[in-house]
Formats: structure tokens, C-alpha cells, sequence
């Protein structure tokens, strides 16, 4: 990569690239979120003044498998596009360093909003349940699950409409063959996944949908437990209460 790509400042770094406040076309505003490997920067257009999310990802604290990890994510965002799947504009790699450029999405986490706000109106819940429902069903024609669908890992823009995110456990599927990976979150996750049974994979998606539809609704989990041997049980049992005041199935 040109040189001219890059600018930087401040403070030492073994991997000063983490430190720049320009990249390609993009001034690096603020930080938005931090991890192990990467952080996001919100940024602006330098011409057009359009702002996105950057998500800079060090690859000198990663080992073989994480890089390829990050390579297959990066791989799956660029073969996906759906009107509720976060956008993947532009990467830009140099050898310590990867920046993907992709949709800055501006009113934060589903998961945030119902701290905030509570449960969900069913009417509200409906509608962004279908738009999530849109997007998988796209992924899973496409061939690709998600296996971290969670309420965290659901975006909301301007309107109010969802972008699905974090794509970093996805994977491709084959119908004919089968997986053994545990991904996501506990609390979301299927029982095979606990029991370690091999999967094909839309089949924890949708176990993961369910649970968030009770979160939108609710306000709460359908299975949780003070650690992870509790939600394990929890899970596997299947057993959760629907609250007295969720309509009727035929209402729909």
C-alpha cells in the first residue's frame, strides 16, 4: 500500500498503524468500540462528507487461525446484500493492518434499546422481527449462517430499522455435510450446540431467532442462570414461561 494512505500520530505503538487518523478517503473521528484485535472509528468522507464505521483490525496480535477467521468474514460480507446486513464498502489491507470500511450504523445496538425502552410493543416487534427474518433467510439461501445472532449484534439506523452485524462466526454450510463448532452466545444458543451434536447450521440460526423474538418482546431471556452449567441446563430443558399479556399465536 502507498504510503500516502496512512497518517499518524501520538502515542507508541508496536503497531503504529492503530494510531492513524487518516486512511485512504477517511478521516478517523472518534472510537466507537474496542476489542482484542481491532477497534471501530467512526470516519468521514473526505469529499463527500459521508460518515462510516471502520473497523480496525491488528494482525499482529493474531494468530494463523484468527487471520483466517477474519478473512472468511470478510469473504462472506462482501457476497451479502440485503437491505437489513450491515454494508461492506472497501477493505484496505497493509501487512500489519486491516481496514474495512463498512455502513456506520447510528442509533446503536437492539440491545441497547431495550434497556432503554423496555419490552417491545408487539406491533414494533413484528416489524423488525420480519426484517431480521428477511436477512437469514437471505444468508441461508446464500449458503452462509450466522451462529452469533443476539440481540447485541443487531443494529438499528436513523429509522429504526435492523442491520444485522458481526459477522466474525459465520461460515458457509453444505446441506450434505455437517458442523461441529460451538459459536455465539450461550444464552442464544441451541441445545445441540451444549450437547455437542454436529449441526448443518440454519438450524441454530433459528433457534437464535426465537430467543431474540422473546427478548424483543419481553424484555427478558427465556433461558438464563447465574453461570454457564445453568443456562446449559436451562437451554437443554426448553422450558420457559410466555408471559400472560403475548397475543395468541392466531392473532397473527
Amino acid at each position: 500500500m502507498p504510503s500516502d494512505h496512512l497518517r499518524s500520530h501520538g502515542k507508541d505503538s508496536r503497531n503504529p498503524e492503530l494510531n492513524t487518523t487518516s486512511i485512504g478517503n477517511y478521516v478517523l473521528i472518534k472510537t466507537l468500540g474496542e476489542g482484542n484485535f481491532a477497534k471501530v472509528k467512526l470516519a468521514k468522507h473526505k469529499i463527500t462528507g459521508a460518515e462510516v464505521a471502520i473497523k480496525i483490525i491488528d494482525k499482529t496480535k493474531m494468530d494463523q487461525k484468527s487471520i483466517a477467521k477474519m478473512y472468511r468474514e470478510v469473504r462472506i460480507l462482501k457476497m451479502l446484500h440485503h437491505p437489513n446486513i450491515i454494508k461492506l464498502y472497501e477493505v484496505i489491507e497493509t501487512s500489519h493492518t486491516v481496514f474495512l470500511v463498512m455502513e456506520y450504523v447510528s442509533s446503536g445496538e437492539l440491545y441497547d434499546y431495550l434497556v432503554v425502552h423496555g419490552k417491545m410493543k408487539e406491533k414494533e416487534a413484528r416489524i423488525k422481527f420480519r426484517q431480521i427474518l428477511s436477512a437469514i433467510s437471505y444468508c441461508h439461501k446464500k449458503r452462509v449462517i450466522h451462529r452469533d445472532l443476539k440481540a447485541e449484534n443487531l443494529l438499528l439506523d436513523a429509522n429504526n430499522n435492523i442491520k444485522i452485524a458481526d459477522f466474525g462466526f459465520s461460515n458457509n454450510y453444505n446441506p450434505y455435510e455437517k458442523l461441529d463448532t460451538f459459536c455465539g452466545s450461550p444464552p442464544y444458543a441451541a441445545p445441540e450446540l451444549f450437547q455437542g451434536r454436529r449441526y448443518t447450521g440454519p438450524e441454530v440460526d433459528v433457534w437464535s431467532l426465537g430467543v431474540i423474538l422473546y427478548v424483543m418482546t419481553t424484555g427478558c431471556l427465556p433461558f438464563n442462570g447465574k453461570n454457564l452449567q445453568e443456562v446449559r441446563e436451562a437451554v437443554c430443558r426448553g422450558k420457559y414461561r410466555i408471559p400472560f399479556y403475548i397475543t395468541d399465536c392466531m392473532y397473527y
